[in-house]
């Protein structure tokens, strides 16, 4: 998801934050007393979210694993913080954060549609903020820019394993449910720009 500039204020407390954005009309994420207002997604960025969320709903079909799209927060209480991942899947029970019906803690797996604004963060600072949360098995990051798919897997506490996937040919092994997604289902009907040379 997006992630724009700070707005400039003092430092907001995490049961402050979660009050303003229960009476928000827009959503924004949390840092450590700061709170990032969210810009809206693309076309492509949403066409992968809904078909990503398609397959997804395949995946986790005969698992005792739930779903969760963008609308839900996580919070990674190490980092203090709240974001809106693109998806996320639990398997087990959901657990919710302390005085919230809406902020997950406990993910199996995360994935995020990478935008040319946030795709540094969410390769870095984002994903730090991601390994503290125990649960976390798999990090997806999936480009809109071209047909691929990336893939972080906590095979350690501490070892992480990168794979990826680049064509519509292409299928990619999501380890941590077991099941391989055709690039051809998450990106189709996307249409891509042309890079010019």
């Amino acid at each position: 998801m997006a992630h724009p500039t700070v707005q400039k204020q003092a430092a907001v407390t995490r049961d402050a934050y979660l009050e303003m954005e229960s009476l928000a009309q827009h959503k924004s994420e949390y840092y450590s007393g700061e709170i990032f207002a969210m810009t809206g997604g693309s076309p492509r960025h949403s066409m992968i979210c809904f078909n990503l969320n398609g397959e997804m709903r395949e995946a986790i079909r005969d698992k005792e694993c739930v779903g969760f799209e963008s609308n839900m927060k996580l919070e990674i209480a190490e980092a203090r913080a709240f974001v809106y991942p693109d998806l996320m899947v639990v398997c087990g029970e959901t657990a919710l954060a302390q005085g919230t019906t809406d902020a997950i803690t406990n993910p199996l797996l995360v994935a995020e549609v990478l935008s040319a604004s946030t795709e540094s963060f969410d390769r870095g600072k984002k994903f730090e903020y991601y390994r503290m949360v125990p649960s976390l098995r798999e990090y997806l990051l999936l480009s809109q820019e071209e047909p691929k798919i990336e893939s972080y897997y906590r095979e350690e506490e501490n070892r992480w394993i990168y794979t990826t996937a680049k064509g519509l040919d292409q299928t990619f092994n999501i380890q941590s449910l077991g099941f391989s997604l055709a690039l051809k289902e998450v990106y189709r009907k996307v249409n891509f720009v042309p890079k010019v040379v």
